[in-house]
């Protein structure tokens, strides 16, 4: 299996565009993140759910609509959204161009097979089976009609699955985001163990993300054993009643973070959102809540995935992305989990901790209230008792502690501490 060294780092193209995104979309944001992204770690560039749907405009689906699919019951990308598609060469020449930036392609699937391959009856590569044979039928996605299920106790189930990543590694992919597998659990538990196996044996290293969430927290061991990141939420928006719960959701699997297996938070819906309703639409969450969110996501070590349309960062959504203290610490921490969470004069703060695998601590309070607050943090509360030297991440404040010490925070805000 595919272990990947830190949580991935990248952007997906859902967030602005739902269904829509086109060719030229994807490469000025790939564009953009080489120029100004990659020297601090992001890397994926993902085109999310239904590149092989020519008729998508939004984040509404087309229901029941005929898709893009080769004579072996896989989906294409629809060449009027992607040109460079054209002539049977699928996703290989974006993937070259994305390589050629020092860049990662990842691509969004979905559980299953084509309905119009199944009605078409198909063929399935290297069998004398067809998409009906192997098609499971009663097993649907409940937000999306493009597939049936795949009935692996049949023949020629695992071969097309195999068919698949066998085509993705061709084309150079290097990220497969897999949705409607994660929270159907324990129903679909099977078909995913056999798609599993077809990202491990097909030839090149492929980062699996399961999707949509929440994942269920008792199948954590199988998401660790057969995947690299797993959605512990269902679609997560610039909301914070969504960004609170995603406190609780963080405590609980925080155990499972590390060593090349990562439950992901998901995307960061920041700077310009929803752009295929033609709006201009900016992420509702405040500064401070950004601030949070990002503070969060990189101590629980959660992948980072980019949701807004980089070509229209303002400078403070860049300095969101381009701190090298979060970012280190996003790769660095280990251990992470959260301390204590209480009400402190009338407000409720959080406070995370994880150790510094370069030595030292990390330590992130948060103000989870509606009113500003002052809080005294004691060092004791993560087992050291003599002085230190702290460096605000954020701000790049240094301060000298012999254990207690005061932080103010905004409210929905947060503030992340390396302790020396």
């Amino acid at each position: 299996m595919f272990l990947t060294k830190k949580a991935p780092m990248g952007w997906n193209s859902w967030d602005c565009y739902g269904a829509a995104v086109t060719e030229d979309i994807v490469r000025k944001n790939a564009e953009f993140m080489a120029k100004h992204l990659k020297q601090y770690g992001w890397e994926y560039i993902t085109v999310d759910i239904q590149w092989y749907e020519p008729n998508a405009k939004n984040h509404e689906y087309n229901p029941f609509t005929e898709l893009c699919i080769d004579e072996y019951s896989r989906t294409y990308p629809a060449v009027n959204k992607f040109p460079s598609a054209k002539d049977g060469a699928g996703f290989k020449p974006l993937a070259d161009y994305i390589h050629s930036l020092g860049l990662k392609l990842g691509i969004h699937i979905m559980r299953g097979i084509p309905r119009n391959a199944v009605h078409q009856n198909l063929k399935i590569k290297g069998t004398d089976k067809t998409a009906r044979q192997i098609a499971k039928t009663a097993s649907i996605c409940q937000w999306n009609t493009d597939m049936y299920g795949v009935d692996p106790s049949k023949e020629g189930a695992q071969e097309y699955y195999n068919s698949l990543f066998e085509l993705y590694a061709e084309w150079g992919v290097d990220f497969v985001k897999v949705d409607d597998i994660c929270r159907e659990l324990p129903h679909e538990e099977e078909e995913l163990k056999i798609l599993a196996n077809a990202v491990h044996n097909c030839g090149r290293d492929m980062v699996l993300s399961l999707s949509p969430g929440p994942a269920v927290l008792e199948k954590a061991e199988l998401y660790k054993q057969i995947s690299n990141m797993w959605r512990i939420t269902d679609d997560f928006w610039d909301q914070w009643e969504l960004l609170y719960a995603m406190f609780e959701r963080a405590e609980k699997w925080s155990i499972h973070t590390g060593a090349g297996r990562w439950p992901d938070a998901d995307m960061l819906p920041i700077g310009a959102l929803r752009q295929d309703y033609n709006l201009d639409d900016k992420t509702q969450f405040t500064e401070d809540e950004q601030i949070t969110m990002m503070t969060l996501w990189s101590i629980f070590r959660s992948p980072l995935i980019i949701g807004g349309e980089m070509t229209k960062f303002d400078e403070f959504t860049m300095s969101l992305l381009t701190n090298e203290g979060i970012i280190a610490m996003h790769s660095d921490a280990r251990n992470s989990h959260q301390v204590w969470r209480k009400e402190v004069n009338g407000v409720e703060h959080i406070l995370w901790t994880a150790t510094n695998a370069n030595g030292g601590n990390y330590i992130a309070v948060f103000n989870a209230g509606d009113t500003d607050s002052e809080i005294e943090l004691d060092l004791a509360d993560i087992e050291i008792y003599d002085g230190r030297k702290l460096t605000e991440l954020w701000s790049g404040e240094e301060l000298t502690t012999e254990g207690k010490f005061t932080v103010k925070l905004n409210k929905h805000g947060a503030k992340a501490f390396l302790v020396k």
